[in-house]
This record gives structure tokens, sequence and C-alpha cells, in this order.
């Protein structure tokens, strides 16, 4: 059955809330929907208490090197790490805490072509069972066919030529224990989910994902589980409470969980 994961995202050494396409190398520098006076490290005790495992740290950006060291520290074994992983430092993230991995960009050469031989280096380093594959991706859509989804590297700047199919999927799933994939056109706006790709990821199913992005009240967690009937997990941002939005509860996923593990 779906549930809640946490996160915490890291942006300059502080916990925000970003409107996702916002975030690119040059120009006013990103729309911040919340920024936390509370510590990266407060966050993950929180998680800690509250049984909350599987949830992920994204350091977007440099500068956020020790506030992502002391949220692993608070909750070893319970949190994922991503943000500039590759194979030179994955092993340095586990032992510092992490779970798992999360790995994107460095997957990619500079044209967007996946290099494989580096998911194999990267398998031999830390274990399939350590890492994360994420295919964050945006839309595009055409004249000619259906809307394609694309998985976009560079903080979602660069678009690839790995593709949301069943046959790239089952291409990846030998190198990975989870997928994580944010709907990148909708993250941070709070204005509803991307329903058709949580469709096309429960379609599929065949290993435990993450979807995140757009997520403006309960009903759209009730949507995921009937979309992707129940295959599908979910993180919440920018409208949860915890981080000064208005649409979702804490307390209310806490519970959602608790319902979904009887």
């Amino acid at each position: 059955m779906t549930k809640f994961r946490p996160c915490i995202d890291l942006h300059d050494g502080r916990v925000k809330q970003i409107v996702g396409g916002t975030l690119l190398d040059e120009g006013p520098g990103p729309k911040e929907n919340f920024v936390a006076d509370l510590s990266a490290q407060h966050y993950a005790n929180q998680y800690r208490q509250d049984s909350l495992t599987g949830g992920h740290v994204i350091k977007l950006g440099p500068g956020n090197e020790i506030a992502a060291r002391d949220a692993l520290a608070a909750f070893p074994g319970g949190l994922q790490i991503g943000g500039g992983v590759d194979v030179a430092n994955a092993m340095e993230w586990i032992e510092a805490g992490a779970s798992h991995v999360i790995v994107t960009s460095w997957l990619f050469d500079s044209k967007g072509r996946l290099c494989f031989e580096r998911l194999d280096q990267l398998v031999s380093k830390v274990g399939k069972q350590r890492i994360v594959l994420d295919l964050s991706c945006r839309q595009q859509r055409t004249k000619e066919g259906p809307t394609r989804w694309c998985v976009a590297m560079n903080r979602w700047q660069t678009l690839t030529e790995v593709e949301i199919t069943t046959d790239w999927l089952d291409r990846l799933a030998s190198y990975a224990d989870e997928f994580l994939i944010h709907a990148a056109d909708v993250e941070g706006l709070c204005q509803g989910i991307d329903v058709a790709l949580v469709e096309r990821m429960g379609g599929w199913g065949k290993l435990p994902m993450t979807y995140a992005g757009g997520v403006a009240s309960m009903r759209d967690l009730q949507l995921i589980q009937d979309a992707s009937d129940g295959l599908v997990d979910v993180t919440v941002g920018s409208s949860l409470d915890l981080f000064g939005g208005e649409g979702v509860a804490y307390r209310d996923l806490i519970q959602w969980n608790e319902v979904q593990a009887v």
C-alpha cells in the first residue's frame, strides 16, 4: 500500500522547499516556498521518533555537506542521501549513516546519454541493495504522440535519453533497490500530482518507487494509491505544515501510514 516517506531538501546549508523548475545555474535564484529556522538534524530526529524510514535527504548544490551529515547521524540507517553522489564518495555517505545513495547526474555524459559502465562501478562499490536511481523527469508533449516523461539531470535542467517507460525501467532494475521520481514540472507548486505519471509508475511496479511533486492535500495521497494500485509511495514537501504549508498536516500523514500498515 502507498505510504508517506519524509524528505529533507537542503540548499545553501538550510532546509528549504523550492519550486523545482526554478533551480537554475544562472538567473535570480530559485523560488523558495519555505526556509526553515530549524536544522536538518531537527527534522531527522523528528522522523526517527515517528519511525518514518525510507525518506531522503537531497543536497541541492554546494554548501550542504555538514547539514546532510548531521541529518544522517541523527537517524542512522533511516534516510537516503542524494545530490552530487558518485562512485568516489558513495561509500563515504553509507559510512556516514545513509541507508542508500541516490544517484542521477553522474550516471550520464554531457549529452545526456546513460553510462552503464558507471552503473556497474557503483554496484560493485556499494551493492545494488544500497542504490536508489533518481529518475526525476519532465513532460515532453508532441503533436505526433502521447506525453513522454524524460529523465532530467543537472538539477532538472538537462533532459537525457532515458524515459519513464517499461523498457527503461526493466533495464535499470538490475542496478537499483528503488526508484525515486520527482515530477519536476509540478514540484513545489502544490497544485496537484501528475496522475498519468503515477499510473505509469504503478503499471510497472517491479521495485519500490517513491513519487514526489505537486501534492496539495490528503486527497492526492488517495489518488496516488488508487492510480498505482498501492505500488507507489509518496513524499510531501511544500504543502506540508512541517514546512510552512497549509494543505497537509504532518500528523495526518503519520496516521495514514498507521492505517496502511494494518
